[in-house]
């Protein structure tokens, strides 16, 4: 069935255009007349979450110093993380029951009010607090997007609509932080937060419409709705918990911390078992090795991004804005990367393209900690992760593409749902480890980098946290051979 021809909302079979084909652009485009207002308002929500995560990022310090509240600096960030999980779970059974559109509305809605809540806080309990609530909005949006994709863009287009999602990543990753500092600076940060709320308007006038039209309601009309599964639900609020608890404790170094770590670990162990596809834990083939790949390179990515501009704070006495710049050009490898896959000369090499993808990340990571050497120049870092945001380019976006091929559309939510609780339970427990590893070796808390980035650390310390998260991406490439799997009727 061409990309072009008419169907009814919620089957599944491709999206049907209000405009007709259009004359400009190739047919089966996802900017042609039947993809294109849908194409344009879902990359800009996109871009609307890139442009927050690395706007609200810089501001972030100034308020906790602020709120008096930079002894609890971390939970600010694991508020988001742990209600996005059960953000998550709670899309994928909504998408699945009911269309992705309500989900999507909702979570826009639960962002801009989380973002609003921490914005006008005057106590940092109040700003975590909304920090939560912006990150149950971010749960919810994230999954209807792949369900959104899974339903009005055909397996072929795909790619392209993924390549288009980390795009949307690279002007936000270069302009967030300076637009960001400069509002901080000259107006305040509380108007970082309440502005970006302001831009969720446009997107949802875009998106909204089009979604209706071309993905509302169940993948299968005909098939009685399934109930809500409450299993699932006390799973989700398990996982969160769990990985609150194990964050919390890889951050207070101390005896007592063991409880709240078994806690946490009594916690996960059930509700991933239950949450994420049979044999996931074991890369079995298919589905389950493409889930956990997926963990796998977002979190050891993403634990030892975050302690790049620390080193070079710290042991190479660079400025922090000139510490974050080293980073700037991985958003624009990234997007190349995400861009190669998409081609459709790729797609017979796709599964080696990842393995190749993986190996870039390890390399990557590997080099990193090389500038602790004095002889070293520090641009090595941002060649280095250059290429390792490449591999994560192709990676990403190739996990997200072989997701949807190999999930039936009844099953699209919860298994995009599975692969977003496995990119954020890993950079949870990734982080926490490396955390722990510097903090135990004089890195100090990683928690409380804000107010230990101009103490000494150890150099071993941060060796402690590149060269496992170097092993964990090798071990990546591994998994991502196994990706081959059958694709969903």
């Amino acid at each position: 069935m061409s990309a072009l021809e008419p169907r009814e909302a919620g089957t599944g079979a491709g999206p049907i255009s209000a405009d007709g084909p259009a004359d400009d652009l190739p047919r089966g485009s996802v900017l042609d007349g039947a993809h294109r207002a849908l194409s344009i308002g879902i990359v800009s929500v996109v871009l609307l979450v890139a442009f927050e995560a690395t706007a609200v990022g810089t501001a972030m310090p100034v308020a906790a110093r602020e709120l008096n509240g930079v002894s609890v600096y971390a939970f600010a960030f694991s508020a988001y993380f742990t209600t996005s999980l059960f953000g998550m779970v709670m899309a994928g059974q909504w998408s699945d029951r009911n269309g992705p559109l309500v989900p999507l509305t909702a979570g826009m809605g639960a962002f801009a009010a989380g973002l609003v809540l921490s914005g006008t806080a005057g106590v940092m309990g109040v700003f975590i607090l909304g920090r939560a609530v912006q990150g149950l909005g971010g749960g919810l949006v994230i999954v209807a997007l792949y369900v959104v994709v899974s339903r009005a863009y055909e397996e072929r287009l795909r790619p392209a609509i993924m390549a288009a999602f980390a795009a949307a990543w690279v002007v936000p990753s270069v302009v967030g932080p300076l637009a960001s500092g400069t509002i901080t600076e000259h107006l305040g940060w509380r108007w970082v937060f309440v502005g970006i709320p302001a831009l969720v308007v446009l997107p949802l006038a875009l998106a909204l419409p089009a979604i209706r039209r071309t993905a509302s309601g169940p993948a299968d009309p005909s098939a009685p709705r399934a109930p809500w599964d409450r299993r699932r639900i006390l799973l989700a609020l398990a996982i969160s918990a769990g990985a609150g608890l194990l964050q919390y404790a890889g951050q207070e170094l101390r005896w007592l911390s063991l409880l709240p770590a078994a806690v946490g670990a009594a916690l996960l162990v059930p509700a991933v078992r239950g949450l994420l596809p049979r044999g996931t834990v074991r890369a079995a083939r298919g589905l389950p090795a493409v889930i956990l790949l997926r963990g796998v390179a977002a979190g050891s990515f993403i634990a030892a991004e975050s302690f790049v501009p620390l080193m070079l704070v710290t042991q190479r006495g660079l400025s922090p804005t000139l510490a974050g710049l080293s980073l700037a050009a991985g958003g624009l490898t990234w997007a190349l990367g995400s861009w190669i896959q998409s081609r459709p000369w790729t797609e017979p090499y796709r599964e080696r393209l990842v393995v190749l993808g993986m190996l870039l990340v390890a390399v990557a990571i590997a080099a990193a900690p090389s500038v602790l050497l004095p002889a070293v120049p520090v641009w090595v870092v941002a060649v280095a992760w250059g290429f390792g945001c490449l591999g994560m380019g192709v990676v990403i976006a190739s996990t997200s593409v072989l997701l949807l091929k190999l999930s039936p559309p009844a099953e699209a939510g919860a298994n995009s749902a599975a692969l977003q609780i496995s990119d954020g339970l890993s950079n949870v427990l990734l982080l926490a480890v490396g955390g722990a590893a510097f903090a135990a070796l004089g890195g100090g808390a990683a928690g409380h980098a804000v107010a230990t980035a101009g103490d000494a650390s150890h150099p071993g310390a941060f060796a402690a946290v590149f060269l496992p998260m170097a092993g964990v991406a090798a071990a990546g490439a591994w998994v991502a051979t196994r990706l081959r799997g059958h694709a969903a009727p």
